[in-house]
Order: C-alpha cells, then sequence, then structure tokens
C-alpha cells in the first residue's frame, strides 16, 4: 500500500471545548504536512453505534490508504485494547469497542495491531482520559507518514476484534423486520434494512404504530408529512419533509421497524 497523506477524524468530542483541536495538534507535531480532514466531532457522546454507523458510512468517499482516527470511546483507561487495523481502503486507529465492525463488515481486515508500543505514543505516560491525544492521533500521524503498521504494537488475530454488529433483520415473504440504526442531525431515521433487499419493489413501513408509504425523495409528500425512501447512505430512511421524524414519531434507536414490499 502506498505511503498515504491523508488523516480522517471522527469523534464524539463536540466543538466547544477544544479537544479535536488538540489532536489535530498532536497530528501537526509529529508531521505538519499532513492532510486532516473531518468526518464529525458532533456523535452522540458515547454512542459506539452511531460511531460505527458514520464511520461505515463515509469511508468509501476518501482516497485509498487514508488513516481514519476514530475515538468514541467510553471505556478509556480501562482494560480494553487500543488497536491500529490494514484494510484494503487504508488504517482504522482507535479503540477496540466495535466502532470498526461496520467497516470491516464490508471490507475484511487485513492486519491487526494492540498499539503497545510507546515509541509512537505522545507520551509513554499517556492520559488516562485522553488517549485520543497521547496515543490514537500519535499513531495515525506516525502511521500516515510512513510507519509500518508491525512497528506500532503486537500483532494480533483480526478475529479477536470486538464486533458491534446490527440486530438481525427477520425476512419473510410478506416483510421485512428491522430496527433503527442511526438517527441524523435532521431526525431522520436510518434503519438497517438495506435498499439492496428491495430492488424493483415497492413498499411501506410500520412504526410506532404509523404506516408510511414510499417515495424517491422528501418533496414526493408535503410539508410536515412522513415518507420513507432509500437515503443516500442506502439504508431505508424515515423522515418528514421539513421537519423532524424523531420528534413527530417519538421513537429511538433501536425502535423496531416492519417494511412490507410488494413487487411493482
Amino acid at each position: 500500500m502506498s505511503t498515504t497523506q491523508a488523516i480522517a477524524l471522527l469523534t464524539d468530542f463536540g466543538l466547544k471545548d477544544g479537544y479535536g483541536g488538540i489532536m489535530k495538534g498532536a497530528i501537526a507535531t509529529i508531521n505538519p504536512h499532513l492532510t486532516v480532514i473531518d468526518i464529525t466531532h458532533e456523535l452522540p457522546p458515547q454512542n459506539i453505534a452511531a460511531a460505527r454507523f458514520c464511520l461505515m458510512n463515509a469511508y468509501p468517499y476518501f482516497p485509498p490508504g487514508t488513516v481514519y482516527v476514530a475515538v468514541v470511546d467510553p471505556g478509556v483507561g480501562s482494560q480494553r485494547r487500543g488497536v491500529a487495523i490494514q484494510f484494503d481502503r487504508g488504517y482504522l486507529v482507535g479503540p477496540d469497542n466495535g466502532l470498526f465492525s461496520g467497516v470491516l463488515s464490508l471490507s475484511e481486515p487485513i492486519a491487526a495491531v494492540m498499539l503497545t508500543n510507546p515509541d509512537y505514543w505522545r507520551v509513554s505516560d499517556p492520559s488516562t482520559t485522553f488517549h485520543g491525544r497521547d496515543i490514537f492521533a500519535p499513531v495515525g500521524a506516525h502511521l500516515a507518514s510512513g510507519v509500518p503498521l508491525e512497528k506500532l504494537g503486537l500483532l494480533i488475530d483480526p478475529e479477536s476484534l470486538v464486533k458491534l454488529p446490527l440486530d438481525s433483520l427477520e425476512i419473510t415473504d410478506n416483510q421485512i423486520i428491522g430496527s433503527i440504526q442511526y438517527i441524523d442531525y435532521f431526525g431522520n431515521l436510518i434503519t438497517n434494512i438495506s435498499g439492496n433487499l428491495l430492488k424493483q419493489k415497492d413498499w411501506t413501513v410500520m412504526v410506532n404504530h404509523q404506516t408510511i408509504k414510499k417515495g424517491l425523495t422528501y418533496s414526493d409528500v408535503e410539508l410536515g408529512e412522513l415518507i420513507t425512501l432509500i437515503g443516500s447512505h442506502g439504508w431505508v430512511e424515515i423522515a418528514v419533509n421539513g421537519g423532524n421524524a424523531q420528534k413527530k414519531l417519538q421513537v429511538d434507536w433501536g425502535e423496531q421497524v416492519s417494511l412490507h414490499p410488494r413487487v411493482v
């Protein structure tokens, strides 16, 4: 794999307190010539499922070789592992808590290490509460600068990486039962039902005792009305034209959704 000069950051740190900027400073201290791109720093705090979805949704749009430093880490300072993972489009760096399992469900890992070599940390005695600054950002910068993966620590079996799978689907001839895997800034409800299951089909969705008809785009219904469609991410989505589906339906992460297809 050719050396990259791009690092993509994803955290739940927000923009108020400076933590994301501090990570960029740690990267620039190692190599100020790297390109650093923010995926987001506004994930719901400690929501590993949201991190899983956002990283899985984002990575296809970055150049091959990108280093993804993702930090949503409620277990920071505990016995959870810090890892770096090579896959076919680059590297993943962060806590081994399942946030990488979305990407790795689509692109199998090539190799993985536990980050045990302090030579590539910012300091040899890192903070117990800010591994993003002291371990993950520096490791990402070294990887993006050409340091081989195996120098960063102990090789581990990729099969041992923590998985955070989607809720399973129940598929019959008459319906698909899934759940809400993500809620975006607009209140759109993104299910774990792939649009690939619905080629050449029409459908309705039922959630919280409401039946919602399919459309192609938000404006297919009047302002304030519910609609279900395949979003830009490729998953079945429930939305309100000009409004917030989460608030309208009073549902949350993991809520059951049933989809009723019919051939057209």
